[in-house]
């Protein structure tokens, strides 16, 4: 999920090796979750609060090109969430559930909410990136070489219409694979009916997970996760996994928003072709707390999965794409 003006539904070679710490440790018989991506933001990024959202379940409205549509008009569902009022309320309301659930983040925003959000809880949250490409690429650099950021991602290129063999996200490629940091790509959905509400330049074309290729073959030092696994572009991304081992995908957004059945199909399919090593939970938790807690449920309640795929999808793929410690597993 994108937003405007934020790149929508957002020291030497430096080797991410992180303790996980108390933040994951075992709490209230809960184990850890690490999510890949989290968004630090303003409460009025979307507007002015509250801003209301559908969840899962929920079906998408057709669009009379006559009449008004916006986020209020995406889609009819039994009940709606709620945006917290202000900045300070947003953070404890996500941070409280990210304990109640015992969830590590990776979280991108505006840098200086990330900041803020890192230093009021520094074993909670991992610092990343989120850009359509608007950063120049010496200040990325300068974040990585301090390590202001350990995460690129979400980078959302697709929003600005741009390629990943496009010379601005190539800089930022060439950057991730010099100083070793993962990099998480924003590949499918953005808002419904995007290009109406804002994004003139986003193209349903650029979600083609096999557009990232040449750019992998490019940069074969790059640890790549698709965010949004792909979705819709199910063959093409289980394509892409299969040529590029050292791909992984995170099933962020379509964990709460879009049908559960169709997430469930879509989840079965990445698990039957054989990749459940190579997924990993993302909530894209932006304005709506209680969405951590649906995208939670979307892996738990899976009966088509067994406890250990659970865990993997959960923890242990992230942590092993992450490269954190092996403590708290």
């Amino acid at each position: 999920m994108k937003f405007p003006h934020l790149a929508f539904s957002w020291f030497g070679i430096f080797c991410l090796t992180l303790p996980l710490g108390n933040a994951v440790a075992a709490q209230h018989g809960r184990a850890a979750i690490i999510d890949v991506h989290l968004h630090a933001l303003s409460a009025n990024a979307l507007g002015v609060p509250p801003v209301l959202t559908c969840a899962t379940p929920l079906t998408f409205r057709p669009r009379d090109p006559r009449e008004i549509y916006n986020a209020g008009t995406f889609a009819d569902c039994r009940s709606r969430l709620s945006s917290p009022p202000n900045d300070d309320e947003l953070f404890r309301q996500t941070l409280a559930t990210m304990r109640r659930y015992n969830v590590l983040a990776v979280a991108s925003g505006p840098m200086e909410i990330v900041r803020r959000w890192k230093t009021a809880s520094p074993e909670q949250f991992i610092p990343a990136l989120l850009t359509d490409g608007r950063i120049p690429p010496e200040t990325v650099r300068t974040w990585a070489t301090d390590g202001t950021i350990q995460v690129l991602g979400e980078l959302t290129f697709q929003q600005g219409g741009m390629a990943p063999g496009d010379p601005i996200p190539d800089a930022y490629f060439s950057i991730a694979e010099e100083f070793d940091l993962p990099v998480g790509v924003h590949v499918g959905p953005g808002a419904p009916g995007a290009a109406y509400v804002g994004y003139q330049n986003y193209r349903m074309a650029l979600s083609d997970p096999l557009l990232y290729e040449s750019a992998l073959l490019k940069h074969p030092k790059m640890r790549l996760y698709v965010m949004h696994a792909g979705w819709p572009m199910l063959d093409h991304m289980i394509a892409l996994l299969y040529a590029h081992p050292q791909v992984y995908v995170d099933i962020s957004l379509i964990d709460w928003f879009v049908p559960r059945t169709e997430f469930h199909n879509y989840l079965r399919r990445l698990v039957e072709a054989g990749f459940e090593k190579r997924i990993m939970f993302g909530s894209d938790q932006t304005l709506w707390p209680a969405a951590l807690a649906i995208a939670i449920d979307g892996v738990e309640s899976a009966s088509f999965l067994s406890a250990q795929q659970k865990r993997d999808i959960l923890f242990n793929n992230a942590a092993r794409f992450l490269r954190l410690s092996a403590k708290g597993r």
